[in-house]
């Protein structure tokens, strides 16, 4: 099984009115059960957030064992009424204070997670495959980055919403013969993927928001609960209120890294629902590149010759080479690493991307039969990428049409209110520093109305050209992956 692409950061899903009903809406009563803990709304349930504006990016505050509150920064009309629940989450000891008990107790969560595995999607790489190529390949000499796990994620909530032929078209796409098998899966990557131990943090969250005026069926927000750890919010779609506490919850659950992104995220007075899903991934380099070892040196762009700083580092390590690149694997501390993928010269990053020698190669690590252990003069340059882009062509081209189509989309699981997806889109960023890598990124679905022994070769792997990148999890899930074209923009 390949346990591949799934980079940053996250999802919001809106939905909104395509016709009016004559039938009386029914408001939400609080009850979201599953992994959820509901509070009263009739008692005020009111949210309050924190604004992460600071500028500087800081990781998403688990400490209360998940809990997501919205923000409301005027006068409170945003309710909360479930908080989900996360996974229990045990940190690694202090080295310096060591302690046997604590660590056995990270020991067992960590192998409880690791097992999740065993229930991940089979063909989860072929998602990967079929979505870089839409997703990557339209880079046109610019940056490129997207989380597959956020994607994915976030069109097995959206097919939770839907019935017929709508959900049909999802399930293909995510290999899934049914909701309950898609759940399975989904909940596997979930936890599988899930971790804050104080050495690395790998943070999702989901909500779900409510108009106050949707009639909407209680077992699909108990199985977005159960299955995604969905906190759910209620409010007067279109308001300023609700505006501001999508935009702050994305913001806490990203870690402030996608704040321009989220700034510009708004729904309006037609709006009767959203979902949102986040990934917030943090680790360190399992060695780290010393700063003083840096140099300023060439990176040839597509539009021409630019000035950047390059990490440097030689060591014994994995050389990979195919048939038109070469790449290397860098581990993370605690958890997966990061594979750099430097095309051959002559070779255009977008062959690589429908090249299926690239995740074969992730897929068989060592034992790829191109691998041979070298000593590598690794020349990386510091990056800090971003990427905004429109799905709706790209998941069209995959199958997923009915959605689009006013005529006959079907969100008959969540509402009988006739809605229709007008756009989709999905923001992500990584960030690349002689420490390590830290990343983020989120998803918007919006409807409107109707990633040897012996002598060794010395190999100088200078990633001075365009190069593809690819970061797993230590269950070798693939979180985020990406095209840099320009290091410094």
């Amino acid at each position: 099984m390949k346990k591949l692409l799934a980079l940053i950061l996250a999802l919001a899903m809106t939905l909104t009115l395509a016709a009016c009903t004559g039938g009386e809406t029914s408001n939400p009563d609080g009850s979201a059960g599953g992994s959820s803990s509901a509070s009263d709304s009739t008692a005020g349930g009111e949210s309050s957030v924190s604004d992460t504006t600071g500028g500087e990016s800081s990781a998403p505050d688990s400490s209360t064992g998940g809990e997501n509150t919205a923000s409301d920064s005027t006068s409170g009309t945003v309710s909360l009424l479930a908080s989900a629940q996360y996974p229990e989450t045990v940190d690694f000891p202090d080295e310096d204070h060591w302690d046997d008990d604590a660590y056995d107790a990270w020991r067992a969560i960590r192998k409880e997670r690791l097992a999740c595995a065993e229930d991940y999607p089979e063909n989860y790489d072929d998602f990967v495959s079929a979505t870089m190529a839409q997703f990557l390949t339209t880079a046109n000499g610019e940056n490129a980055a997207y989380s597959p796990l956020n994607i994915y994620l976030a069109l097995a909530m959206l097919a939770e919403t839907t019935g017929g032929n709508s959900q049909a078209q999802i399930l293909t796409l995510l290999g899934a013969d049914s909701l309950e098998t898609l759940r399975t899966q989904a909940n596997a990557l979930w936890k599988g993927n899930y971790c804050n131990d104080g050495t690395v943090t790998s943070l999702l969250a989901s909500s779900l928001w409510l108009s106050d005026s949707l009639p909407y069926q209680q077992d699909t927000l108990d199985a977005l609960a159960e299955t995604y750890y969905a906190s759910t919010y209620w409010g007067k779609m279109g308001s300023d209120e609700v505006n501001q506490a999508l935009q702050s919850w994305l913001n806490e659950q990203t870690g402030g890294l996608l704040e321009e992104q989220a700034s510009g995220v708004e729904l309006n007075q037609y709006t009767v629902m959203a979902l949102a899903t986040t990934i917030y991934y943090k680790a360190a380099w399992a060695d780290a590149f010393w700063e003083g070892n840096n140099t300023s040196d060439t990176f040839h762009t597509p539009n021409g010759d630019i000035t950047c700083d390059f990490m440097n580092q030689s060591t014994d390590m994995g050389y990979y080479r195919g048939d038109q690149f070469g790449a290397v694997y860098r581990e993370l501390t605690n958890s997966g690493g990061m594979w750099l993928i430097l095309p051959d010269e002559g070779v255009e990053v977008s062959s690589l991307l429908t090249d299926g020698q690239v995740l074969d190669m992730i897929e068989a690590g060592w034992d790829w039969e191109g691998c041979e252990l070298c000593e590598v003069n690794l020349s990386l340059p510091k990056f800090d990428v971003s990427a905004d882009l429109n799905l709706q062509d790209g998941l069209e081209a995959l199958g997923v049409t009915d959605v689009f189509d006013a005529d006959i989309a079907d969100f008959s699981a969540l509402t009988d209110v006739a809605a229709v997806l007008s756009t989709a889109t999905h923001a992500a960023r990584v960030i690349v520093d002689e420490d390590g890598v830290e990343a983020a990124a989120y998803t918007m679905f919006a409807a409107d109305e109707a990633a040897l022994e012996g002598p060794m070769d010395i190999v100088d792997f200078v990633l001075d050209r365009p190069f593809l990148f690819v970061i797993t999890s230590d269950t070798d899930t693939i979180l985020f992956a990406g095209v840099v074209n320009q290091p410094v923009e």
